[in-house]
């Protein structure tokens, strides 16, 4: 095996490490709750959102339920009356109506090695923590409970759902642990069998009723993720939220790669040998073999990249307001 040559050090490779954008920090997390709003995941979507019209959803709206149409009785309310069955059957009827159930809500959190990734403003793990805690505070805002999944190449750890802001902050404090053991240098070996084991440990977890949002690059994808997600589709919403960094898709408009694993740094020829085109070919496989099995149950994908802002990016994705409803 030919050894590879140490290059000396950027003037910058101490900073990137230190910066946000490299791994995240419970303080970022919540000051996320300022910008978590102008997106919904309620059934009832803007028209611009990649979730408007989505078929089979078991959500409901939130507001009162139709429970079922009986004979009035006396102290009943005279609104309540349906007039219709009333007329037809010569008896008076009235609609009964119960407060609907909660939507509880977990956030499923890829922090595996092959998240630790990021060619511009972000790694993909960073993006991953900040869609979640967007995701916690926006339910907690509009009164729903949050819970989560978080998972790397080593652990599961499962937090059910809660309206409490101390036992999101909990969490979210596990998750910036997690987003911060990622290292090359960690001996940490990448689990592609990890995502499945996930997906198993979400079922387990939840009844029926609730809405899971699985924020994951998907590495390791297979007939077992897939099957997964069925299984918790088939009495509940899943929506997929597919983390990607630009370069893995155009690898090849790049002169020279300079690739870094905090010590040391390697410059890379993307062109060399159709490195770059190979690469390319294999992510966009990846990438297109995931959404279309997704697409094809009806599950929707919102993609989410690493050179922008996560906060915008969600907006425009779900409906384009600026402004908390």
């Amino acid at each position: 095996m030919s050894s590879t040559k140490s290059l000396p050090r950027w003037p910058w490779a101490d900073i990137v490490t230190e910066e946000e954008g490299i791994y995240t920090s419970l303080q970022s997390l919540v000051r996320l709750r300022y910008t978590a709003g102008g997106f919904s995941y309620l059934p009832k979507q803007p028209v611009r959102s990649l979730l408007a019209g989505r078929k089979r959803s078991k959500l409901r709206g939130r507001g009162l339920d139709f429970d079922e149409l009986r004979h009035y009785r006396p102290g009943d309310d005279i609104r309540t009356m349906d007039w219709r069955v009333t007329n037809r059957t010569g008896k008076p009827h009235v609609r009964v109506y119960t407060e609907e159930r909660d939507r509880p809500v977990i956030v499923v959190v890829d922090q595996r090695l092959p998240m630790f990734f990021g060619s511009e403003l972000k790694m993909k793990s960073v993006v991953a923590a900040e869609v979640a805690a967007m995701t916690a505070w926006r339910v907690l805002g509009v009164g729903d409970r949050i819970g989560a999944i978080l998972f790397n190449d080593e652990r599961i750890l499962d937090v059910r759902p809660s309206r409490s802001e101390k036992k999101v902050m909990a969490w979210l404090g596990d998750l910036e642990t997690m987003n911060r053991q990622l290292s090359v240098n960690s001996g940490t070996i990448a689990r592609p069998e990890a995502l499945a084991e996930a997906l198993d440990a979400t079922q387990r977890m939840i009844s029926h009723d609730y809405l899971v949002i699985l924020v994951s690059d998907f590495f390791g994808w297979d007939e077992r993720s897939l099957q997964g997600i069925r299984r918790i589709g088939e009495h509940n919403d899943i929506i997929c939220t597919m983390v990607y960094d630009p370069l893995e898709r155009d690898i090849s408009s790049a002169d020279q790669l300079v690739v870094s694993d905090g010590r040391y740094q390697l410059e890379i020829d993307p062109v060399r040998e159709d490195l770059g085109q190979r690469f390319e070919a294999s992510v966009e496989s990846s990438y297109a073999n995931v959404q279309a099995e997704l697409l094809r149950h009806q599950i929707p994908v919102i993609p989410v990249h690493t050179s922008d802002s996560t906060a915008a990016q969600l907006r425009k994705q779900l409906g384009g307001q600026r402004v908390l409803q």
